[in-house]
């Protein structure tokens, strides 16, 4: 690496809302993801990664110990530190962007119910996105792949909605169960996307690094009396979602 390259890098550090620590892991780890190391393969040493990146010992240490907590490397005293696997695919989620694609990909979750700290959450309501209704009841939990929290989301459901199924309301994801109520006519349902960042309670709940970056859904359902029977806030670890998106609707065709 140039001493220009160097220089850059510690520009962009500086520029950047994330620890340290956390900037050269996710650069070392994507050298890994990328195969520049391949399992069984010594990376570079603490000094190397140090003047590589114009940053202190503890930084780097800091840095490895992310990544062996990740099961990615592992350090011998005495030998250097060796990859031992590959990181898990990213960008595995999809986002769906249909009603169907969205009830069918979250069917078989199951979530992880937290407690509510203290008062729910304000409601997130614009008055063009629908009426408020009488009361709702607050649900706020964690989806998880394997042993791994991927997203958490805070849904605010109408009450009289909750109260048809409280126990599958519990259990299961909020926005699936709402969708098999046959009862419950749907006139409009709308989600929005952005790209945020991790803070302190996201980066907890989430075991990401703070000011990582996330994908946060505001979903928002309304009934045929125009009332929003179901708004939830979802937030996503921003390394495993993607869009894939059909630009032509089905039965277009392009012009020869």
């Amino acid at each position: 690496m140039t001493k220009r390259t160097s220089s850059e890098l510690i520009e962009t550090y500086e520029r950047s809302l994330s620890p340290l620590y956390a900037q050269v892991a996710a650069v070392l780890r994507q050298r890994i993801t990328e195969g520049q190391w391949r399992p069984g393969e010594r990376i570079s040493t603490l000094e190397e990664v140090e003047k590589e990146f114009g940053v202190a010992r503890v930084t780097v240490r800091q840095a490895m110990d992310l990544l062996e907590k990740d099961g990615l490397i592992r350090r011998y005293q005495g030998r250097g530190t060796f990859v031992t696997g590959t990181p898990p695919a990213r960008h595995w989620l999809p986002l769906a962007t249909d009603w169907d694609t969205l009830v069918g990909s979250i069917k078989d979750n199951v979530p992880k119910q937290l407690p509510v700290e203290g008062s729910p959450p304000a409601l997130r309501l614009d008055l063009a996105e629908g009426a408020e209704a009488a009361d709702y009841v607050f649900l706020n939990s964690l989806q998880t792949r394997g042993d791994k929290p991927y997203a958490y989301a805070q849904v605010h459901l109408a009450r009289e909605v909750f109260d048809r199924s409280p126990r599958r309301f519990r259990t299961q994801t909020a926005l699936f169960v709402l969708s098999t109520l046959d009862d419950i006519k749907i006139k409009h349902a709308h989600q929005t996307f952005v790209i945020g960042t991790a803070d302190i309670n996201i980066a907890k709940k989430l075991d990401i690094a703070l000011n990582s970056p996330t994908a946060e859904a505001h979903c928002v359902v309304v009934d045929d009396s125009g009332v929003a029977i179901y708004v939830a806030d979802i937030i996503y670890r921003g390394e495993c979602v993607k869009f894939d998106i059909n630009l032509l609707n089905t039965g277009h065709n392009l012009k020869p």
